[in-house]
């Protein structure tokens, strides 16, 4: 199972970023997850379409040989990154060549907050749904306080967490068999 994994931050020490590196060790065997860096997007515009860019083409092309799609998204005035909507937006032009169509996506966030990311990736899951993505509603995955689950090497060391993301990525491998 080929699994690509994207962060909605583009922060160097995102703990979004963090929630996805952490997330091979805690894979069933036969998933590979592969972090995807959307920072080298360039802004969506439709008038670019014809030529469409490369950094978004490998984008299209990535979530189109994946069986599943994991998003970290962060929480930016109670929504998701305007980073995260911008590679969600090209991944799915142009008209008619959506990416995400038919594929089990998976939605998770940490943020420094208790509420973890809830509102964000209830926008997400909105956005996914339109895109006919198959989305995994159970169970979810908002986390916080950020900086009590990681360690000062940026290790995932909560362990609670760890066996809700393990249970989740079992939830994926299922929605792909």
């Amino acid at each position: 199972m080929n699994i690509v994994a994207i962060s909605g931050s583009l922060r160097k020490e995102s703990f979004n970023t963090r929630l996805l590196h952490s997330l091979q060790s805690l894979a069933p065997a036969g998933m590979t997850i592969t972090p995807f860096d959307i920072s080298a997007l360039p802004l969506y515009d439709q008038d670019a379409e014809a030529s469409f860019p490369a950094a978004a083409q490998a984008l299209k092309d990535a979530i189109a040989a994946a069986d599943g799609i994991v998003i970290a998204t962060p929480e930016y005035n109670r929504s998701i990154s305007g980073a995260l909507k911008n590679a969600i937006d090209w991944a799915s032009r142009p008209y008619g060549q959506n990416s995400f169509a038919g594929k089990p996506v998976l939605t998770m966030g940490v943020s420094i907050g208790k509420l973890g990311t809830a509102l964000a990736q209830s926008h997400l899951k909105q956005i996914m749904v339109y895109l006919n993505a198959r989305v995994i509603g159970q169970p979810e995955l908002h986390f916080g306080p950020a900086h009590e689950l990681f360690d000062g090497s940026g290790t995932l060391v909560d362990q609670a967490a760890r066996e809700l993301l393990g249970k989740a990525l079992s939830v994926l491998a299922e929605r792909i068999a």
